[in-house]
């Protein structure tokens, strides 16, 4: 017995004029079932589909969009900063849940914090037509995205507001989230709380920041510029500068650290150098195992599912012809008390 049409490397796909053949139908009928126009009697809707089955024929999905009137392709982009991150994961996680049951299929990249990337990735998307662009914008000016709103593109900004663009934005309270967390160490009675943050251009970053500073100010603690270190990005990187820290002869009594990856490092530290349950410590984010290390690690926990939710539903609205002014989400971060932010200073 031969192989069936496209079984085998090499062989060329199926085509409806290869599923007409096989059901005894002319091209328009199967043109008709194929994109759902109507028209055909049950009996050869039937022997179509059995074709379509026994070929493992699969429609062209542009030829398709060229034919539709709304010009869709059923289909949405999303930039996030690492995709491998566990933030990045969970949001691109929440925008599937919505998009799947909509017959929607989500194409994901990352930006790694690369404005270039950003444009390019934004423009090849772009030429591929998808109906929307979910953004965690990298640079500090998205007015590139213009020329793709005006050809039809929805696009919402999510994790950060954009600039130069005028679109929909999901947020955390980044602000508040840290401000919290740096009261609920002074309330245990700390005053040298030192600050770990992410790039000083990403806005999130620059948000926590600020938080701290404010929560200080309000407390009447002094800020202390040698226990602030911006531009920390990795485990590795955090794990050295909370080993300077604690090396000096003043060193810091709690750690605000403003991004999970840079919780990871800090506790790694504190672990190593024996000080987990001396130094006190309270991350922005929530990550996988925090609440099973000992001490469990308190932590500022974003509602991830919520903002990437809440971001795709947006889209989808835009997507279907929403045309409200631009509006901001803010999303209520949480703090979460597991013992590590619980330690008083010595």
């Amino acid at each position: 017995m031969g192989a069936e049409p496209g079984s085998a490397p090499g062989m060329r796909r199926p085509t409806m004029r290869d599923v007409a053949e096989r059901a005894d139908v002319s091209f328009k009928t199967v043109s008709r079932v194929v994109n759902e126009e109507g028209g055909v009697s049950p009996a050869l809707e039937r022997r179509v589909r059995m074709a379509i089955e026994d070929l493992d024929f699969r429609p062209n999905v542009g030829a398709r969009t060229l034919r539709r009137s709304d010009r869709r392709t059923g289909s949405i982009g999303l930039l996030l900063d690492d995709v491998s991150n566990p933030f990045s994961a969970a949001v691109q996680r929440a925008v599937e849940d919505e998009a799947v049951p909509r017959g929607v299929v989500v194409f994901s990249a990352s930006l790694d914090e690369d404005p270039t990337r950003e444009r390019t990735l934004a423009r090849q998307f772009g030429a591929r037509h998808v109906d929307g662009l979910l953004l965690a914008p990298a640079g500090d000016d998205q007015s590139h995205l213009a020329a793709e709103l005006r050809t039809g593109t929805a696009i919402v900004c999510v994790d950060r507001e954009p600039n130069g663009l005028a679109v929909d934005s999901v947020l955390a309270t980044n602000a508040v989230g840290a401000e919290e967390a740096v009261r609920h160490l002074a309330a245990s009675g700390h005053r040298r709380i030192a600050f770990l943050g992410d790039r000083r251009t990403i806005p999130t970053a620059r948000q926590r920041y600020a938080g701290y500073r404010d929560a200080l100010a309000a407390l009447g603690l002094p800020l202390d510029p040698s226990l602030v270190v911006y531009d920390v990005r990795t485990p590795a990187e955090a794990d050295g500068v909370v080993t300077a820290m604690l090396g000096r002869a003043d060193p810091p009594t709690a750690l605000f650290t403003a991004q999970n990856r840079v919780t990871i490092g800090a506790i790694r530290a504190l672990r190593r150098l024996g000080l987990e349950q001396v130094v006190a410590a309270v991350g922005f984010d929530d990550f996988l195992l925090a609440d099973l290390l000992s001490p469990a690690v308190t932590v500022v926990a974003q509602d991830v599912t919520a903002i990437g939710s809440i971001a795709a539903r947006l889209l989808f609205a835009r997507i279907d012809g929403d045309t409200s002014p631009p509006q901001v989400r803010l999303v209520p971060t949480t703090l979460i008390r597991r013992g590590s932010g619980e330690i008083p200073p010595p």
